[in-house]
């Protein structure tokens, strides 16, 4: 027994199992292999194409070349700086929407839904299933003509209300912002409950009984405890819908009117139609700098680097 205890007592002495001599550097590194080279051909060859196109100058007929172009930004800017600034203002409607709808229902299926838990996220998901495109011409279908949601507007004077704050045109929904930022808010509030879901379902439901047991009222523990906690999940949700929305041109294009057209539709038109491949590309370049440039100060601003 002693025999049979001897080497069990030294390898108790802080020995390690041999690595045979692999460095530890060589299995993260190839971890990081695929999503390297991913990134690389669809992400950093595209960009740098782009920025490449967005200072070229010269025509379809007669091919582009680099001439550090700079006035295709010049031009851009001029020309549609008003789709530009209302792309921004639409996304950032459409994640303040997203938000104030998706929370309160993260926040029931988190922590109030029990067993229903998995059905509602499956409800969450589930227009996922279907087209982008098919989801966005059925709000053609809710807010044409006289549908439900257009006479409870009637009847309601709401429409009233949308009419005086430039929202709508006359007593239709349809072809109107409103329109535009509704299925905006639509299509991406699963972005925007899905990370707070995630969030909200971390939370240690101790702190809550805590908060409770030092006399806190439901709302004081809301806006000390569970809002605090949660922030991580607001800040990946509204990235996540800002971003894809300030570049979106199916809502504005099947829901709005030419008084609606953001800088997505630009782009498109810009490549697909005016066949102005610099001046297209030098939007996209802009649109992107500018949505960093606002994320990076958004994220700042928040206090937080967990974004999921």
């Amino acid at each position: 027994m002693a025999a049979l205890a001897e080497p069990v007592a030294g390898r108790s002495k802080g020995a390690r199992p041999s690595r045979r001599g692999r460095p530890s550097w060589l299995p993260p590194l190839f971890l990081m292999i695929p999503g390297a080279i991913w990134l690389g051909v669809f992400f950093v060859v595209p960009l740098v194409f782009l920025v490449s196109q967005s200072i070229q100058s010269g025509s379809v007929a007669d091919g582009y070349k680099v001439t550090w172009h700079f006035a295709n930004y010049t031009y851009a800017f001029q020309h549609f700086w008003h789709q530009f600034v209302r792309s921004l203002v639409y996304a950032l409607l459409a994640t303040i929407f997203s938000l104030l709808i998706g929370y309160p229902l993260a926040y029931a299926i988190a922590l109030k839904a029990g067993r229903f838990k998995s059905i509602l996220l499956v409800i969450v998901i589930a227009p996922f299933f279907t087209s982008f495109l098919l989801r966005t011409l059925a709000w053609q279908t809710i807010l044409a003509g006289d549908g439900l949601v257009v006479r409870f507007f009637r009847s309601t004077h709401l429409i009233a209300v949308t009419n005086w704050l430039h929202l709508t045109n006359g007593d239709q929904l349809l072809s109107s912002p409103l329109a535009v930022v509704s299925g905006l808010t639509y299509n991406f509030l699963p972005f925007m409950v899905l990370p707070l879901f995630a969030s909200l379902e971390r939370l240690d439901p101790r702190l809550l009984e805590a908060s409770g047991d030092l006399y806190a009222r439901p709302i004081v523990a809301f806006r000390h405890v569970t809002l605090p906690l949660s922030l991580p999940g607001i800040v990946a949700g509204t990235l996540l819908t800002f971003i894809p929305a300030a570049g979106d041109f199916i809502n504005a294009q099947l829901l709005g009117n030419t008084n609606t057209t953001m800088i997505g539709s630009v782009i498109n038109s810009q490549f697909l139609t005016v066949l102005d491949y610099s001046g297209a590309a030098a939007l996209s370049v802009a649109l992107m700098a500018t949505i960093v440039v606002l994320v990076a100060l958004y994220v700042r601003k928040a206090g937080t680097e967990e974004l999921v």
